[in-house]
């Protein structure tokens, strides 16, 4: 805690030292976002936005504040503008996927994903947010295989175990969810026993 204390105050004042300088309010602004004190950082960036600043960064930011906050629509409308002001800003595209996706835009959504997987035809979690999608909108065999994809792309990764995890729950493939709990085991406890309590403890 103190070490996230100090971090913090130093970057503050370094920024009362030169308050106008865009570098160090930006840097200010995701020490906000990465210790959750998501309504200074959500503060900091409307300051430098409210000049009319195009900085693709500091959308984005805003953006990632505003969803930590569960501001969906709000969120969703800075990652447009990033993508507007970098069109090769993938993260900006998974991000604004997975809103579309949870606020039932699900044809916006896979223009979106696809869109970003032309660019970067071999992101994992690109195909994994894809692989979502698909299975909402009863396509379970697509979603299997962007599932598979990302498993490729990423073998040791949790978040494609995981999705599969789920594509075999959707089936009601206890097998398969066997083989993706056992794995999970090793690369991401806190899911594994998620799944444990749900579906393989006694009654």
């Amino acid at each position: 805690m103190n070490r996230i204390v100090n971090e913090i105050d130093k970057l503050e004042a370094g920024l009362r030292e030169r308050p106008e300088d865009r570098q160090k309010q930006y840097e200010l602004a995701l020490c906000y976002l990465q210790h959750q004190r998501n309504s200074q950082a959500l503060e900091l960036l409307d300051r430098m936005l409210s000049d009319r600043n195009r900085d693709a960064r500091a959308f984005y930011a805003r953006a990632v504040a505003y969803l930590s906050m569960n501001d969906y629509r709000k969120a969703g409308c800075d990652f447009l503008r990033t993508i507007a002001l970098d069109p090769d800003f993938l993260e900006a595209y998974r991000h604004l996927g997975f809103i579309q996706f949870t606020l039932g835009k699900e044809e916006a959504a896979l223009k979106t994903v696809r869109t970003a997987l032309e660019k970067e035809p071999d992101d994992a979690a690109l195909y994994c947010v894809l692989g979502d999608i698909l299975l909402d909108t009863g396509e379970p065999e697509k979603a299997r295989e962007a599932f598979e994809r990302a498993l490729e792309l990423d073998p040791l990764g949790a978040e494609p175990h995981c999705k599969l995890a789920m594509y075999y729950v959707s089936r009601g493939d206890m097998k398969g969810l066997k083989r993706e709990y056992d794995i999970l085991k090793d690369l991401d406890a806190d899911m594994a026993s998620q799944i444990e309590t749900l579906f393989f403890q006694p009654l």
